[in-house]
């Protein structure tokens, strides 16, 4: 539920200018994660560490992977979004047993937020509209982590910047609702902490494939 209000929150924020074309866009799909190192210190110290990660974003397990974007069009074809995204990254057990984890994930939301530039091909294809942009922003990933050592980390942390991609085209039912499909390429540099003294370091890196509908104003 927290997820749905800060994605209301984030794409009523766009919404305000009236004179210009407004999009709000919703999607879910398929998501998945490229290996990544992940490097610190274990809770209670327990040491340096420095492993290959192979993370799994269980796309559809809940909560679902899914997300928001408001679109401000300043001309036809050029505008600026707000955009949140609720990715998702679990550790594989063979490598939470190696560092001594039980937990270690970002399920409750690998969270991204971007501040985007797109850019629209309209009255061009018909009903078809193709699309791309691209942002900057922040992570802010709900850590999910207990270790051997008695360490319980559990809740949001600010972990550092993000970038975006998205190509994908949309298509026009009406002058009000379209339907949509996307690439989108998510990057994040993450530095956060465990509880009681640990530390990691990682790089998330996501592809999706988005499927979605818009409404506009």
């Amino acid at each position: 539920m927290r997820h749905l209000i800060l994605s209301t929150a984030l794409v009523s924020a766009l919404a305000a200018p009236a004179a210009a074309e407004v999009e709000l866009s919703f999607y879910t799909g398929w998501q998945t994660l490229p290996h990544s190192r992940i490097s610190g210190d274990l809770p209670n110290g327990g040491g340096s560490y420095d492993e290959l990660v192979g993370w799994t974003g269980k796309s559809f397990s809940p909560p679902p992977y899914y997300g928001a974007r408001a679109t401000w069009w300043r001309t036809e074809d050029l505008g600026f979004a707000l955009e949140y995204t609720h990715t998702k990254a679990y550790m594989p057990s063979a490598t939470r047993a190696k560092l001594g984890f039980s937990r270690m994930e970002f399920s409750d939301g690998h969270n991204v937020a971007t501040v985007n530039v797109m850019k629209r091909w309209s009255n061009k294809w018909g009903n078809v509209t193709p699309y791309v942009g691209g942002g900057i922003g922040f992570a802010f990933p709900h850590v999910d982590a207990t270790h051997a050592s008695g360490s319980r980390t559990y809740g949001f942390q600010l972990t550092g910047p993000a970038v975006r991609a998205i190509a994908g085209a949309s298509y026009q039912i009406n002058d009000r609702y379209s339907l949509f499909g996307e690439y989108q390429f998510t990057f994040s540099h993450n530095n956060g902490t465990f509880d009681q003294g640990g530390t990691f370091k990682t790089n998330i890196k996501t592809n999706a494939l988005n499927v979605g509908f818009s409404v506009n104003f």
